[in-house]
Order: structure tokens, then C-alpha cells, then sequence
């Protein structure tokens, strides 16, 4: 047995792999496509799980693979419309594994992403491009990893409160884009920029609450809109926008928790996005990502409410140290599937959430599998998100 953090009690949680194999899928002797992907998924993980090999974060592997990605891309990737996307996962990677790039990279970063920033507000997917809330989301978020003044302000943050403006719609939703579809993520995406950047009013929000709540569905997670599928995206984007328009009393707790903890797979130790679906490392984040948000609502509620996330953290960090890490860098969906850089940032999103929590749990070797600490609100390291809103909490909100 590895070195592992002990719950209150003392004892040990790292599963054995007699408990793991007891969690196998039983179909009740009634197969269906679903239930022989799962099959075949539980059989490649059992297969890592039996080997019992120490879980080690090959952070230098991470670190090579993603500086590889930064500046030249696989020809099988289609993302020409998402570049903002790609330096925000990968800067986002490196830093929560705790490395840095050099001021010139970093200035040639914000150049690039200063060329896909619209006259009209927002930033589109590469230069040139109409501005769209999720690409805008992603270069912000980019720009505040960066953290430098120049990073800072390059965002002409007056225009970027006239183009949410202009995606707002009466019923409180948002266009992710002009004439673009209304979903919760653009919701999510607007909230979190106009937070970050100190450009938030109650105007352009008018409704946004009530509109977040009425996407909960009867599953008890968060739905694109309202009448659709609860879903892991969604549900983040859901709980997190209510927190950051401060009414996380609109949505029904109980039904949520109930939901969310049933993600959790229990062979696996990762999540799934919805029920009925597989495991996905970058439902670590998430999923998982709800986790510290729920916690805090608890805690108002409660003074205090315990010293863990209310699930499963070791069996993440099993899941994704011994499952998902790719021999080469980079972490996965599942075992078997090809490398990424998107999944790359959310499973180790998921990773930071998984063990810090107020009472840390780490699996292995704190001194090679420790990440950085992310503020679960925006996907943000820490640091980075408080030095963002410092700078940006001293500028006056435009006109």
C-alpha cells in the first residue's frame, strides 16, 4: 500500500483492490450498448488498478508535452476558431503544476491574444473573428494566468461591458454570441468576465438569476436551458454563476447534492458527465469543481461543515494518477484515448480540487504529486485570480 493521508479516524482510504473490484457494473443479466461500453471501460481500468503501481504525478512529462502544444498543434486538430481556448488550457496546466513561462513568451501570448480582441468587446476565436462570450472567457482567463500589467491592459474592459450589454437578453439569458444560441454557459462566461475585470453591474445582469434557477432540472443538476438534460458542464456553469451573482439560495440544494454525489463512479473513482454515461477526466473539474462551492453555501448555513469535499477524493486521485496520466504527458479521458490539451487542464483542475481540501488529502508523495491551489469560482490558480481582481477592483467601472 502507498503512502496515503488518513481520515479522522486514522485509518487509511486509499481503496484496495478486492473493494474496487466489488463496484463492478452489475446489468442484472439485461446488456444494452451502455452497459458493454461499460463493461469494456471497467476492464481497462481494473486492469491499471491491479498492478498497484505507486501514483506518481510525471509532472515533467505534463510540463514538455504541454510547452510542445503551446506553439505548435497536432494537424488533427480542428480549433482555428478556439485558439484563445488553447492558451488558456495550456497556461492553466502550467500553472497549477507550478511553472512559468518566460516575459518574452508571455508578452508574445498577449500580443497574439490582443489581435483576436473585437472593437466591438469581447475576443473571437483567432484574429479577426466575431467576439463570442467563450472565447472572451478563455483569453481573459489566459490574460489573468499571465498576470503581467501588460496582460492586464490589453482588455478594453469599457467595450467589453457594451458587448455583454448587447448579448443580454430580457428573460435574463445570454446569446453566446450576436444571434448565437442562449445556454447557460454564456451566462456562466459573462459573470465570470465581468466579475474578474471589475465591469459587473446589476443592469447587465437584469433576470440573470431567475433565468440560472429555472435550468435546474428535475434530476436536480443544471440543464443548457430550461427543460433540458441535467449536465456535469452545465451544472458547474449553473452553481458557479449563482455564486457570483451572490443568490445561491434560487437553487434547491438538496436535489442538486443528491445528483451530483451519484456522478461519481464507483469502480472507476472518476465522474461521469450524466446519468447513464462514462467516466471522463475532465469531469474531475467539472464535477468535482462544484464540490468547494457547495461547501461554502454549507458552511453559511452551518458555521462549519467538515474538513472534505463531500466525495470521494482519494478514489479521483487514484483515477486520475494511475488511469489517465499518458505515458508521454498529458492526462486523459479514460484510459486507451488520445491526448489533448483540453482534457489535460480539466483533469488537473480536478486534481487540484481533489486534494485541497481545508484539510488536505493527498495520495502517494506529497512532494511529487502536490498541484497549486485554483479558486473553483473562475478555473483560475489562486494567485493568479486574487492578483486579478486586486488590479482590477482599484479601476473605476466604465460608462
Amino acid at each position: 500500500m502507498w503512502n496515503s493521508v488518513s481520515n479522522e479516524s486514522g485509518e487509511p482510504r486509499v481503496r484496495t483492490y478486492a473493494e474496487i473490484l466489488k463496484q463492478k457494473q452489475d446489468d442484472e443479466g439485461w446488456q444494452s450498448a451502455t452497459s458493454a461500453k461499460q463493461a469494456e471501460v471497467e476492464t481497462e481500468v481494473l486492469k491499471l488498478y491491479k498492478l498497484r503501481n505507486v501514483p506518481i504525478l510525471t509532472r515533467q512529462k505534463h510540463i514538455s508535452f504541454l510547452k510542445k502544444s503551446l506553439f505548435r498543434q497536432s494537424e488533427s486538430y480542428q480549433l482555428d476558431s478556439s485558439r484563445p481556448w488553447l492558451c488558456y488550457w495550456i497556461l492553466h496546466s502550467l500553472q497549477i503544476l507550478g511553472e512559468r513561462l518566460d516575459s518574452d513568451e508571455y508578452s508574445k501570448i498577449v500580443a497574439f491574444l490582443g489581435k483576436c480582441q473585437s472593437p466591438e468587446g469581447g475576443f473571437g476565436g483567432g484574429p479577426g473573428q466575431l467576439p463570442h462570450l467563450a472565447s472572451t472567457y478563455a483569453a481573459i482567463n489566459a490574460l489573468c494566468t499571465i498576470g503581467t500589467p501588460q496582460a492586464y491592459e490589453i482588455i478594453d474592459r469599457k467595450a467589453l461591458k457594451q458587448f455583454l450589454l448587447s448579448l443580454h437578453e430580457e428573460d435574463g439569458s445570454f446569446c453566446i454570441h450576436k444571434d448565437g444560441e442562449q445556454d447557460i454557459r454564456g451566462v456562466y462566461c459573462a459573470l465570470s468576465v465581468a466579475k474578474l475585470t471589475n465591469i459587473y453591474t446589476p443592469e447587465i445582469f437584469k433576470e440573470t438569476e431567475n433565468w440560472i434557477a429555472a435550468c435546474q432540472t428535475w434530476e436536480g443538476g443544471f440543464g443548457a436551458a430550461p427543460g433540458m438534460e441535467a449536465h456535469g458542464g452545465y451544472a458547474f456553469c449553473g452553481l458557479a454563476a449563482l455564486m457570483l451573482i451572490g443568490k445561491p439560495q434560487l437553487f434547491c440544494l438538496r436535489s442538486f447534492l443528491r445528483w451530483i454525489v451519484n456522478r461519481q463512479m464507483r469502480l472507476e473513482g472518476g465522474f461521469q458527465g450524466r446519468t447513464n454515461k462514462l467516466v471522463d477526466g475532465c469531469y474531475s473539474f467539472w464535477q468535482g469543481g462544484a464540490f468547494p462551492l457547495l461547501h461554502a453555501i454549507l458552511s453559511m448555513e452551518d458555521n462549519v461543515y467538515g474538513c472534505h469535499w463531500l466525495f470521494d477524493q482519494e478514489a479521483l486521485q487514484e483515477y486520475l494518477l494511475l488511469c489517465c496520466q499518458h505515458p508521454h504527458g498529458s492526462l486523459l479521458d479514460k484510459p486507451g484515448i488520445s491526448q489533448d490539451v483540453y482534457h489535460t487542464c480539466y483533469a488537473l483542475s480536478g486534481l487540484s480540487v481533489a486534494q485541497n481540501s481545508p484539510r488536505p488529502l493527498i495520495i502517494g508523495s506529497r512532494i511529487l504529486n502536490l498541484v497549486k491551489i485554483i479558486h473553483p469560482v473562475y478555473n483560475l490558480e489562486n494567485t493568479c485570480a486574487a492578483n486579478a481582481l486586486k488590479y482590477f477592483n482599484t479601476l473605476p467601472i466604465p460608462d
